[in-house]
């Protein structure tokens, strides 16, 4: 088993909030790659792909766990991805509104130069979106840097009727996944049992 603290190979508050609340030891190092998407390639390859460049792009102690992950927003093929300001987040809850969409989380384990990737997929429904609640929510703040302009966790919640798969996921760190790809790289989720009292 490692006993070195992972590195999470993201700026995510989100990710480190997931990371600390299964009690893992960790460090952030922020991975810098190209996140563009490659002509051609579905959503599901761009998110596992870009899980993995994130946990390659950061330099590891032998022994130690980096962890990558990316997510999107897919409606019809089309990922939503962080809005560019605050028209674009609009036009993306009116896209949302009154519809299912697929949240896509890719995340992927690497350890002396192995790497294992996952994938999470999630169906949410959203209520339908009045234009004056979704100008009101761009203004609290919370949608800006978030994929598909919502977050679940948040204020964003308000608008989700219906979750079918990973909440960990829409997050932003699909845990199930995670934890059986941190199993196979020697790192139990789970701490040992202490003695009986």
């Amino acid at each position: 088993m490692s006993h070195l603290p992972l590195i999470l190979a993201s700026a995510s508050p989100r990710r480190r909030d997931l990371l600390n609340a299964l009690g893992l030891r960790f460090v952030v190092v922020p991975a810098d790659i190209d996140e563009t998407r490659r002509a051609g390639e579905s959503p599901g390859d761009l998110v596992i792909r870009l899980a993995a460049e994130k946990a390659a792009a950061v330099p590891a102690a032998a022994g130690q766990v980096v962890v990558g992950a990316d997510t999107v927003v897919v409606v019809e093929d089309e990922v939503l991805g962080k809005p560019a300001g605050e028209e674009d987040a609009l036009a993306m809850l009116a896209r949302l509104s009154g519809r299912r969409h697929s949240v896509l989380s890719g995340v992927a384990v690497r350890r002396d130069g192995a790497t294992r990737s996952a994938m999470s997929c999630t169906m949410v429904g959203f209520r339908e979106i009045r234009p004056d609640e979704a100008r009101r929510y761009w203004h609290s703040g919370e949608p800006a840097g978030k994929a598909g302009g919502y977050a679940i966790q948040g204020l964003g919640g308000v608008f989700v009727e219906s979750l079918v798969g990973s909440y960990s996921g829409v997050v932003g760190l699909p845990v199930f996944e995670l934890a059986a790809l941190l199993r196979e790289a020697g790192v139990d989720v789970l701490p040992e049992a202490g003695p009986e009292r």
